[in-house]
């Protein structure tokens, strides 16, 4: 059960505590995991002799051992493309679809369009593309507003031997929708709608691009055009329109929509009870929040992790953390384990509202039940750079690395943004080349930053170390 104790104690008190604690954790079992030698290398090497370091490991590599690596590591960029390469040199080894999938999905991220494609053409050769291949590589131009290489993905996909069906053609349609391209969706789907039948899946995706647009009209005509067609609307349909109705302030049309849904036979969904709790919550109706939230229960629907997520955030909108503080005990009791996003919810509510020794109190507590996420460092990082707690901050800091979490490109730059902001130019710096180390590319403020103070320090020669250092980082191509 998670409780808050209202004494105070010292902030560095609490690190010892949980120093002890993952300590406390490892066994015999732990030291001798090659998933975890390996990941305790990959943070511990620089990149350039990360080689060198897993050949004298004498670690043996598995595909599963791979997959979940390059999982952890997914952010880390270009390090993580090394292991690839590494583990898949070694004897008795192949890379697997998914060791492939979560590597090309990582370089996508870090716009390495060049070697991405180079094992895109090796996945060709082994015979081991399929339709996902190109979804991840559509997915990631897309978010990247490369829209046009998007597109060209989808139409060479019968040069590389796999014809798109309607589940690409879904999939060009979704990366277009939700990196807020809907318009040229639109055009894709009237230009090729006579090529894939449109099914339920298809005309979801532009509703719900035209909701997220927003245009309400346009997502109420895709959704009578799909009864039109005889294209019936499932709980996804149903469930999307009352999301969209929802966020357009229409809550009463989104209830109509759910009393249509039962009268079809369509029961509502946690997820539909989820978007109408958090709506709800977000317009400050409290009280209409939870008495959703118990029709849900009366009505045989058990709440899951984002339901009581829902509940969590309404009442954190109103400042009712007690009332939050008793939804987590409720979970503890129905044995619904909360995620980082219950952690960031209430983080983020106490920070809003300066209470920061409660939200390290929060975290401490958090961090035995559920593993933080990417958001939930940088939070607490921000949060410290931003009291002044720097010493705070760089425990954190130490504590991700501890967990073997890999910083996110944004997590590295508040911490920059934070250090620079206090005038310590040579930890930026420190901390600017462990990121370029990585494979990763600081954001331009984040960088422009540090450049003018080293200028202003007169260390130009270490603004030029830094420049070379983002010139080592391979070219971007626009495609293969």
């Amino acid at each position: 059960m998670i409780r808050l104790h209202c004494c105070q104690s010292k902030l560095t008190r609490g690190w010892i505590i949980l120093a002890r604690m993952y300590s406390a954790s490892e066994t015999m079992k732990d030291l001798f995991d090659p998933q975890k030698k390996v990941c305790e290398i990959m943070i511990s090497c620089p990149k350039l002799g990360l080689d060198t370091a897993l050949d004298q490991s004498g670690i043996r590599v598995s595909p599963e051992i791979v997959e979940e690596v390059l999982k952890k590591f997914k952010t880390a960029g270009m390090l993580s493309y090394r292991f690839f390469e590494w583990a898949g040199k070694q004897r008795n080894y192949e890379h697997s679809i998914r060791a492939y999938h979560a590597m090309i999905e990582s370089l996508a991220k870090i716009r390495q369009y060049k070697i991405m494609w180079d094992l895109v053409n090796s996945m060709r050769n082994k015979k081991l593309l399929n339709i996902e291949t190109f979804c991840i590589i559509m997915r990631e131009y897309a978010s990247a507003q490369k829209v046009e290489e998007a597109i060209y993905t989808f139409n060479i996909m019968e040069k590389y031997g796999t014809p798109p069906n309607i589940a690409a053609f879904n999939g060009l349609l979704s990366t277009l929708c939700k990196s807020k391209n809907v318009v040229k969706a639109q055009e894709v789907f009237d230009n090729m709608k006579e090529q894939f039948c449109p099914d339920s899946k298809t005309y979801s995706i532009m509703i719900e691009g035209w909701g997220k647009y927003p245009n309400l009209p346009k997502a109420r005509e895709i959704f009578r055009e799909m009864a039109h067609m005889g294209c019936r609307p499932d709980i996804v349909t149903y469930g999307i329109m009352v999301d969209i109705l929802c966020k357009a302030g229409r809550v009463d049309e989104a209830i109509a929509i759910v009393k249509e849904m039962d009268a079809t036979g369509c029961r509502p969904t946690s997820f539909i009870y989820t978007v109408l709790i958090h709506t709800y919550g977000m317009e400050n109706r409290i009280e209409d929040a939870v008495d959703t939230f118990l029709e849900m229960e009366r009505n045989g629907v058990n709440p899951d992790v984002p339901v009581y997520n829902a509940l969590i955030s309404a009442f954190c909108n109103v400042n009712k953390l007690k009332n939050a503080y008793r939804v987590l005990n409720e979970m503890d009791q129905k044995g619904v384990t909360p995620n980082s996003r219950t952690c960031n919810i209430i983080l983020n509510s106490l920070i809003k509202h300066g209470k920061t020794d409660e939200a390290f109190k929060v975290f401490r507590q958090m961090i035995k039940i559920c593993e933080p996420d990417a958001d939930t460092y940088t939070k607490m990082i921000k949060m410290f750079c931003g009291t002044g707690e720097f010493d705070m901050a760089h425990k954190v800091w130490k504590y991700m690395k501890l967990k073997q979490f890999v910083p996110s490109m944004h997590t590295f730059c508040v911490f920059i943004n934070g250090l620079c902001a206090k005038g310590d130019v040579s930890k930026a710096c420190v901390l600017m080349e462990e990121m370029i180390e990585k494979g990763m590319r600081p954001s331009r403020v984040t960088f422009e930053k540090l450049r003018q103070l080293l200028i202003k320090e007169g260390r130009e020669d270490v603004l030029e170390f830094l420049n070379e250092k983002l010139n080592l980082l391979v070219k971007e191509p626009l495609c293969d």
